[in-house]
């Protein structure tokens, strides 16, 4: 078996799993991209098992017909997420702007030159034996010039404003609250994904029960999508093994 056998046998291989990729989807030509039940992920688990009350707080004696009670439904009862199944409101207002320019430049001459004028009356006496026009009163010389110049740019603007109302899925023991939302919208054939994670503290929930994303320690927000827009927007299957593959 040559050397080019085993390489042939891997990029079959490769290109075989990219067709079966391809045929995989061919049953989605012409339907719409499906969404994600709301019932498959760890905000419905969270909701569906919530923290109806704190162990430490102290108990709270019977209102019975009073406003002033602190059941859930409190007209007078902090709305703000605090537990495990609350939803609160994230709200993602991003405008970065980055510019940066650099310019460098270097220039370096240098010059040699070696010779032998009196070396006992050496030099002399060899130079009628050289050939004509040697001498070793300049026995060698070089110089060298190098010179550098390099410039960069770089631009960038990132902007993006969205609101996606997140589930507390977890109270961590210092109180914190691990909040993840995520929401979805299809449009004809394309279909929005957003997706929001991280940590909170319940006192950066304001009194709308709104939270900030520069609030959210540990952020990861996602926006993206999948559709025809976004299959047309992909190299095709072929073209990146291609571009991993190929060594030039």
């Amino acid at each position: 078996m040559s050397r080019a056998t085993p390489l042939r046998l891997t990029l079959a291989g490769v290109v075989a799993l990219a067709a079966l990729g391809g045929c995989a989807r061919l049953g989605d030509v012409g339907q719409t991209p499906a969404m994600t039940a709301p019932t498959s992920g760890p905000e419905f688990e969270a909701m569906a098992n919530p923290v109806l009350f704190i162990p430490d707080a102290p108990p709270t004696p019977d209102t019975g017909a009073s406003l002033w009670d602190a059941s859930p439904r409190s007209l007078v009862r902090d709305h703000r997420a605090s537990v495990q199944g609350d939803i609160v409101t994230v709200v993602i207002e991003i405008d970065d702007r980055a510019e940066m320019q650099n310019t460098s430049g270097r220039t370096r001459r240098a010059a040699d030159s070696v010779g032998i004028e009196a070396f006992a009356g050496i030099p002399q006496r060899l130079d009628p034996h050289l050939p004509a026009g040697a001498s070793l009163g300049e026995l060698a010389e070089a110089s060298a010039s190098s010179t550098f110049k390099g410039s960069g740019n770089i631009s960038r603007r990132d902007k993006l404003t969205l609101r996606v109302a997140a589930t507390v899925i977890e109270t961590l023991p210092n109180g914190v609250l691990h909040i993840q939302g995520t929401q979805e919208v299809r449009v004809n054939y394309e279909l929005r994904e957003l997706t929001v994670s991280g940590f909170v503290r319940p006192q950066d929930i304001d009194r709308r029960n709104e939270v900030a994303y520069d609030r959210i320690a540990g952020a990861r927000i996602a926006y993206g999508g999948r559709g025809q827009i976004t299959d047309v927007q992909q190299p095709r299957y072929g073209q990146q093994v291609a571009d991993i593959l190929l060594p030039w």
